[in-house]
């Protein structure tokens, strides 16, 4: 006997209904909650590793189908996220406190960025200008000469003749990466409107650190390989970009209770 079609036990018809499941789920909980690593304090062996300082910077832009921000894929030789899309940034140096610029971040963007953190807050965007410009090679900033010495580390971006400008800067939010990772950052997250930060519209350049460079729509970062808190991070800007939510930064820390999402 012929066994009546049952959609419920067609295997197309479940898969179609878990992918559905998953992206409603990833709708309502943008971080991810249930998929992130769940481990008691006993778990971590030793010492965690001190978290990094770093800094990321977000550009976005205008279009016909709504905000476009810039995204690439880390190479699989990374053994922190490896080919996972991210936006540009890294880890923050000393040295990156003492660039000149040509302005800087708006006092209530500034005290909202000192929370919690040991460093001049100058640092984290001038940070994430540099990074910005090593993994992509956008440069954000103004036309400029002449503002005297400058650390090694900057002396190519310098060279194109620009000056960073902070002023059009905003402060997204904070996330430090849980304890049970072997690699932990302190970071940032900044973000800035394109058409206003850049020097010039020359593209986005692949690089050793970053490929497949592009300006996702919201929705088309949505379909990417993206780390959890990349995508909590893209409904943050979502809920402003689009929604126009006035949000105060979020900061994201790991308690052996689990993941802690706050209001800075």
């Amino acid at each position: 006997m012929t066994k009546p079609f049952d959609p419920d036990d067609d295997p197309a018809q479940v898969k179609a209904a878990q992918v559905s499941a998953q992206k409603t789920a990833a709708q309502r909980d943008p971080l991810g909650e249930n998929d992130l690593i769940k481990a008691e304090a006993a778990l971590i062996r030793g010492e965690p590793p001190v978290p990094r300082d770093a800094a990321t910077l977000i550009l976005y832009r205008s279009s016909p189908e709504g905000p476009r921000i810039l995204m690439g894929c880390r190479s699989s030789g990374h053994d922190f996220m490896p080919n996972k899309y991210v936006f540009p940034g890294g880890r923050v140096d000393d040295e990156d406190a003492l660039v000149p610029a040509l302005s800087e971040l708006a006092p209530e963007v500034d005290q909202r960025l000192a929370l919690g953190a040991a460093r001049a807050t100058r640092a984290f965007p001038l940070t994430s200008i540099r990074e910005m410009f090593e993994e992509t090679g956008l440069i954000v900033g103004r036309a400029a000469s002449g503002l005297g010495d400058v650390p090694a580390s900057w002396k190519d971006y310098y060279v194109q003749g620009a000056a960073p400008c902070l002023a059009g800067f905003q402060f997204l939010g904070r996330a430090i990466t849980p304890p049970m990772r072997h690699k932990r950052f302190d970071a940032r997250f900044l973000m800035a409107d394109a058409d206003d930060a850049l020097i010039d519209d020359r593209p986005p350049i692949d690089g050793r650190e970053l490929a497949d460079l592009r300006w996702f729509t919201l929705a088309e970062a949505g379909e990417l390989d993206l780390p959890n808190v990349t995508r909590f991070v893209i409904s943050e800007i979502e809920a402003r970009l689009v929604r126009q939510e006035g949000l105060l930064p979020f900061h994201l820390y790991w308690t052996p209770e689990g993941h802690v999402r706050e209001r800075l």
